[in-house]
C-alpha cells in the first residue's frame, strides 16, 4: 500500500468516524438533549419534534443519497464528499453552541431539528463517495481489503464518543455537564473536521472517474440512469434484498439490539453493558479488514451470505445463552413461575412505536407494555370482548386498567399503581429487579457477543467493494448509495423498536429475533440465485 492510497483511505474513513461519533453523542445525550430542546414545548410540537427528529435519524438519509449521489457522478467525487464532510461537521458543531428552548423558545427546538435533517441528508452520500473513492484508487485484487478499513471506523467513532463522554463527565462532574458540559463532545467535532477537510483538499480525484471523465463518457443523467432504466434498476434492487437489508438487521442485532437486550431485556446496568460491548467489539473490529482481504481472495457472495445464514441459524440459541450467563435469576423465573394475560384481543395492539410518540391505553396494551420492559415472558388467554385485562401469575390475579380518555394526571396515578401492584408480584415469584452483578459470568458474556461482532464483520466487511463493483463508473456514486441507505437505514434501523413490538404482541422476549431471521434468509435466498460475483470486475467499464 502506497502512503498515497494510505491518504485516500485515511481521509475516507473520518467521515465515517463523524458519522458514528455523532451517532453515539446522540444517542448517549439523547435525555440531556431533550431536557434542553424539549422542555418547554407542548406536547402536538413534541411529537411533531420527535417525527423530524426520526426522518433526520433514517428517513432521510437515502434522499441524501440521491441527491449527493448524482453530484458524485457529475462533478466527481472528491468534491462532493468534501461537500459532505463540511455540512455533516458544521452541523455537529452548531448543536454545541445552540441556545436551549430557555434562552431561545421554540427557535431552538426548529433550528436544531433543521441542523438533524441537513445532516441525515449529508450522511447519505458520504458513505457512498469514501466506499466509491477508495476502491477506485485501489488495485485490481485489493479492493475488499482497502475498503474494508472504512468499515472499522464504526467503532473508533463508538470509543472516541465514549471516551469524549466520561472524560468530560469525569472532569467536570454531573452537575455541570449536565447544565452545559454535554456541548463539549459536540464542539470537539471541529477538531475532526479540520483535519478532515485538510486531508481531503489535498487529494487528487479518483483516476477511474477522471479518465471516464476525459474520455467524455460521463453520465449526464445518473439518477434517471441508474432507477429510470430496468437493467440498473434491478441491480440495485437485489442489492438491496440480496445484500444490504441482510447486513443492516445482522448489524445492528450484533450491536445495537445485543445492548438494547443487555439493558432493557437482562437489566444489565447500563455501564456494564457498554463495557461488554465495547469488548466485544475491540475483539471483533479486526475481521471487517480479515474479511474484507478474505473476499478479494474467495469472492464477496459466499461472506456476506454465510455471514446472514450463520447469523439466522444460530441467534435463538445465542440469545438464550446470554440471558443464561448475564442473568441466570430472570432464565430461573422465566421457568419457575409462568405469566398469562387474560384480555379481549380487540384491545391488544401491535405496538410499534418508533419514534416513541404513540400511546398504548388500553388494558391490554398497558398490561403487555409492563410485562415486556420487565422481561416477564407469558402466553395469551382469550377473554369475551369489552373485558378488562387481567395478569395471572401463577394462583395471583392482578386486574389491569383502561386508560381511554383518561386524564393525564389520573392515567398517571393510575399507571403508578398498576406498576408497583405488578413489580411486587413478579418480585415475589422471582424475577429480578436488574441482573446480579456478582452472577454475571463476564468472559462468557464477551465470547458471545463477539460471535454476534463476527456475523457483523463478515457481512460489513466486504459490502463496500460489493456495492462499488455492481455498477458501472457513470453511475456507480448514485446508484450504490441508495440500496446501502435503505437498508441501513429502514431495515437496520426500524429493527429494535420491531423487534420490541413483537416480543410485546406474543410474550417471548426472544421473538422480535425473527425479524432480523426473516430479513437475513431473505438475502440469504435472493442473494443466492441473483446476486452475481464481483470481486473480479473491472472498475474501468463506464457502461
Amino acid at each position: 500500500m502506497t502512503p498515497e492510497e494510505r491518504k485516500v483511505i485515511f481521509a475516507s474513513s473520518l467521515g465515517t468516524v463523524f458519522e458514528w461519533y455523532d451517532f453515539y453523542l446522540y444517542g448517549s445525550l439523547s435525555a440531556i438533549i431533550a431536557a434542553q430542546f424539549f422542555s418547554g414545548v407542548n406536547p402536538t410540537a413534541a411529537f411533531i419534534f420527535a417525527l423530524m427528529a426520526f426522518a433526520a435519524g433514517f428517513a432521510v438519509r437515502p434522499f441524501g443519497a440521491i441527491f449527493f449521489g448524482r453530484l458524485g457522478d457529475l462533478v466527481g467525487r472528491k468534491y462532493t464528499f468534501l461537500i459532505t464532510i463540511l455540512i455533516m461537521g458544521l452541523s455537529t458543531f452548531i448543536v454545541g453552541v445552540l441556545p436551549s428552548y430557555a434562552s431561545w423558545g421554540m427557535a431552538a427546538p426548529v433550528i436544531l431539528i433543521i441542523l438533524r435533517l441537513f445532516q441525515g441528508l449529508a450522511l447519505g452520500g458520504e458513505y457512498g463517495g469514501a466506499a466509491t473513492y477508495v476502491a477506485e484508487h485501489a488495485p485490481h485484487g485489493r479492493r475488499g481489503f482497502y475498503t474494508s478499513w472504512i468499515q472499522t471506523t464504526a467503532t473508533l467513532g463508538l470509543f472516541l464518543s465514549l471516551l469524549v463522554i466520561l472524560g468530560t463527565r469525569t472532569w467536570m462532574g454531573e452537575e455541570q455537564f449536565a447544565a452545559w458540559g454535554w456541548r463539549i463532545p459536540f464542539l470537539l467535532s471541529i477538531v475532526l473536521l479540520a483535519i478532515s477537510v485538510w486531508i481531503r483538499l489535498s487529494l487528487n480525484e479518483s483516476p477511474v472517474f477522471k479518465r471516464m471523465k476525459e474520455e467524455g463518457k460521463s453520465s449526464k443523467a445518473p439518477l434517471t440512469e441508474a432507477f429510470g432504466r430496468w437493467e440498473n434498476a434491478k441491480v440495485a434492487l437485489v442489492a438491496l434484498l440480496g445484500g444490504t437489508a441482510g447486513q443492516a438487521v445482522v448489524w445492528y442485532t450484533g450491536q445495537f439490539y445485543a445492548l438494547f437486550f443487555l439493558t432493557q431485556t437482562l437489566k444489565v446496568d447500563g455501564a456494564t453493558a457498554n463495557i461488554l460491548i465495547a469488548l466485544s467489539l475491540l475483539i471483533g473490529t479486526p475481521f471487517f479488514v480479515v474479511f474484507g482481504w478474505l473476499s478479494d481472495k474467495i469472492g464477496r457472495k459466499p461472506i456476506i451470505l454465510g455471514g446472514c445464514l450463520l447469523a439466522a441459524l444460530t441467534y435463538f440459541p445465542l440469545f438464550g445463552l446470554i440471558t443464561h450467563y448475564a442473568n441466570p435469576d430472570l432464565e430461573r423465573a422465566q421457568a419457575a413461575a409462568p405469566v398469562t394475560v387474560v384480555a379481549d384481543p380487540g384491545e391488544c395492539s401491535f405496538q410499534f412505536n418508533p419514534v416513541g410518540t404513540a400511546k398504548f391505553v388500553t388494558s391490554c396494551d398497558i398490561a403487555k407494555s409492563f410485562l415486556a420492559r420487565n422481561a416477564v415472558n407469558y402466553s395469551n388467554e382469550e377473554a369475551p370482548a369489552g373485558t378488562v385485562a387481567s395478569i395471572r401469575i401463577g394462583d395471583q390475579t392482578i386486574a389491569s386498567f383502561s386508560g381511554v380518555g383518561l386524564p393525564a394526571d389520573e392515567l398517571k396515578a393510575k399507571s403508578g399503581a398498576f406498576n408497583a401492584t405488578m413489580t411486587e408480584a413478579i418480585r415475589a415469584h422471582g424475577y429480578p429487579i436488574k441482573a446480579d452483578p456478582e452472577k454475571i459470568n463476564t468472559p462468557m458474556v464477551v465470547v458471545l457477543l463477539t460471535i454476534l461482532v463476527l456475523f457483523v464483520t463478515m457481512v460489513y466487511g466486504p459490502i463496500a467493494a460489493m456495492l462499488v463493483e455492481l455498477f458501472p463508473t457513470r453511475i456507480r456514486y448514485t446508484a450504490m448509495s441508495l440500496p446501502y441507505h435503505i437498508g441501513n437505514g429502514w431495515f437496520g434501523g426500524f429493527l429494535p423498536t420491531t423487534a420490541f413490538a413483537m416480543v410485546a404482541a406474543t410474550g417471548n422476549i426472544y421473538y422480535g429475533l425473527w425479524y432480523p431471521i426473516i430479513v437475513a434468509m431473505m438475502t440469504v435466498i435472493i442473494g443466492l440465485f441473483f446476486m452475481p460475483e464481483t470481486k473480479d470486475r473491472d472498475l474501468r467499464n463506464w457502461h
